[in-house]
Protein backbone atom coordinates (compact mmCIF):
# COMPACT_ATOMS: atom_id res chain seq x y z
CA UNK A 1 0.00 0.00 0.00
CA UNK A 2 1.09 3.74 -0.69
CA UNK A 3 2.11 6.09 1.93
CA UNK A 4 -1.13 8.11 1.00
CA UNK A 5 -2.87 4.72 1.17
CA UNK A 6 -1.85 4.05 4.45
CA UNK A 7 -2.39 7.71 5.62
CA UNK A 8 -6.16 7.25 4.52
CA UNK A 9 -6.26 3.81 5.93
CA UNK A 10 -5.46 5.06 9.10
CA UNK A 11 -7.79 8.11 8.82
CA UNK A 12 -10.37 6.13 8.21
CA UNK A 13 -9.87 3.88 11.37
CA UNK A 14 -9.89 7.05 13.28
CA UNK A 15 -12.87 8.75 12.01
CA UNK A 16 -14.54 5.45 13.02
CA UNK A 17 -13.45 5.85 16.64
CA UNK A 18 -14.85 9.38 16.47
CA UNK A 19 -18.00 8.56 14.91
CA UNK A 20 -18.60 5.29 17.79
CA UNK A 21 -17.83 7.39 20.43
CA UNK A 22 -20.32 10.08 19.37
CA UNK A 23 -22.36 7.12 19.47
CA UNK A 24 -21.83 6.28 23.02
CA UNK A 25 -22.41 10.08 24.19
CA UNK A 26 -25.54 10.41 22.51
CA UNK A 27 -26.76 6.90 24.08
CA UNK A 28 -25.99 8.10 27.19
CA UNK A 29 -27.58 11.52 26.31
CA UNK A 30 -31.00 9.97 26.71
CA UNK A 31 -32.45 10.57 30.11
CA UNK A 32 -33.86 7.56 31.87
CA UNK A 33 -32.49 4.96 29.74
CA UNK A 34 -32.95 1.52 30.45
CA UNK A 35 -30.92 -1.33 29.82
CA UNK A 36 -31.58 -3.61 26.74
CA UNK A 37 -31.26 -6.63 29.07
CA UNK A 38 -33.47 -7.16 31.66
CA UNK A 39 -31.83 -9.01 34.20
CA UNK A 40 -29.54 -8.30 37.29
CA UNK A 41 -26.35 -6.24 36.36
CA UNK A 42 -27.93 -6.26 32.46
CA UNK A 43 -26.48 -3.08 32.58
CA UNK A 44 -23.30 -3.91 32.91
CA UNK A 45 -23.61 -6.49 30.18
CA UNK A 46 -24.26 -3.56 28.27
CA UNK A 47 -21.26 -1.32 28.85
CA UNK A 48 -18.75 -4.53 28.30
CA UNK A 49 -20.36 -5.08 24.69
CA UNK A 50 -20.43 -1.23 24.21
CA UNK A 51 -16.82 -0.55 25.31
CA UNK A 52 -15.54 -3.62 23.59
CA UNK A 53 -16.74 -2.94 20.17
CA UNK A 54 -14.36 0.70 21.53
CA UNK A 55 -11.55 -1.41 22.59
CA UNK A 56 -11.57 -3.22 18.93
CA UNK A 57 -11.85 0.23 17.30
CA UNK A 58 -8.98 1.87 19.50
CA UNK A 59 -6.46 -0.89 18.94
CA UNK A 60 -7.15 -0.78 15.09
CA UNK A 61 -6.35 2.73 15.14
CA UNK A 62 -3.78 2.76 17.43
CA UNK A 63 -1.75 -0.05 16.16
CA UNK A 64 -1.67 1.32 12.80
CA UNK A 65 0.66 4.10 13.91
CA UNK A 66 4.23 3.12 13.86
CA UNK A 67 5.69 2.81 16.92
CA UNK A 68 2.31 1.46 18.08
CA UNK A 69 1.90 -1.63 16.36
CA UNK A 70 3.36 -3.91 19.25
CA UNK A 71 0.63 -5.82 20.81
CA UNK A 72 1.46 -4.53 24.30
CA UNK A 73 2.71 -1.03 23.41
CA UNK A 74 -0.35 -0.51 20.88
CA UNK A 75 -2.77 -2.14 23.81
CA UNK A 76 -1.87 -0.26 26.64
CA UNK A 77 -2.19 2.98 24.56
CA UNK A 78 -5.34 2.37 23.58
CA UNK A 79 -6.78 1.12 26.90
CA UNK A 80 -5.62 4.31 28.70
CA UNK A 81 -7.32 6.11 25.51
CA UNK A 82 -10.84 3.79 26.05
CA UNK A 83 -10.58 4.59 30.13
CA UNK A 84 -10.11 8.23 29.65
CA UNK A 85 -13.07 8.28 27.15
CA UNK A 86 -15.04 6.08 29.62
CA UNK A 87 -14.17 8.44 32.84
CA UNK A 88 -15.71 11.03 30.80
CA UNK A 89 -19.01 9.41 29.92
CA UNK A 90 -19.85 8.56 33.21
CA UNK A 91 -19.11 12.01 34.70
CA UNK A 92 -21.19 13.06 31.90
CA UNK A 93 -24.44 10.83 32.70
CA UNK A 94 -23.98 12.14 36.10
CA UNK A 95 -25.67 15.25 34.77
CA UNK A 96 -28.49 13.74 32.63
CA UNK A 97 -31.91 13.41 34.44
CA UNK A 98 -32.28 9.66 35.49
CA UNK A 99 -28.51 8.72 35.05
CA UNK A 100 -25.30 8.59 37.31
CA UNK A 101 -21.96 8.17 37.37
CA UNK A 102 -21.09 4.60 38.95
CA UNK A 103 -18.08 3.11 39.34
CA UNK A 104 -19.04 -0.58 38.47
CA UNK A 105 -20.13 0.69 35.17
CA UNK A 106 -16.77 2.41 34.49
CA UNK A 107 -15.52 -0.97 35.35
CA UNK A 108 -17.66 -2.65 33.22
CA UNK A 109 -16.04 -0.42 30.95
CA UNK A 110 -13.04 -1.41 31.42
CA UNK A 111 -13.70 -5.08 30.91
CA UNK A 112 -14.99 -4.06 27.74
CA UNK A 113 -12.38 -2.49 26.21
CA UNK A 114 -9.91 -5.67 27.24
CA UNK A 115 -12.12 -7.69 25.91
CA UNK A 116 -12.59 -6.31 22.71
CA UNK A 117 -8.75 -5.82 22.39
CA UNK A 118 -8.41 -9.39 23.08
CA UNK A 119 -10.65 -10.12 19.96
CA UNK A 120 -8.70 -7.90 17.94
CA UNK A 121 -5.28 -10.32 18.72
CA UNK A 122 -7.61 -13.40 18.41
CA UNK A 123 -8.52 -12.24 15.31
CA UNK A 124 -4.96 -11.43 14.00
CA UNK A 125 -3.57 -14.18 15.02
CA UNK A 126 -0.58 -12.47 16.35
Amino acid sequence: MSPRGARLGLLGRWILVLVYVAVIFVLSAQPNMASPFHFRNGDKVAHTLEYGGLGILLVMAVRGREGWDRPLAGGVLALAMGLGVALVDERFQSIIPGRDCSLFDWLADAGGLILGQLAYLAMRRE
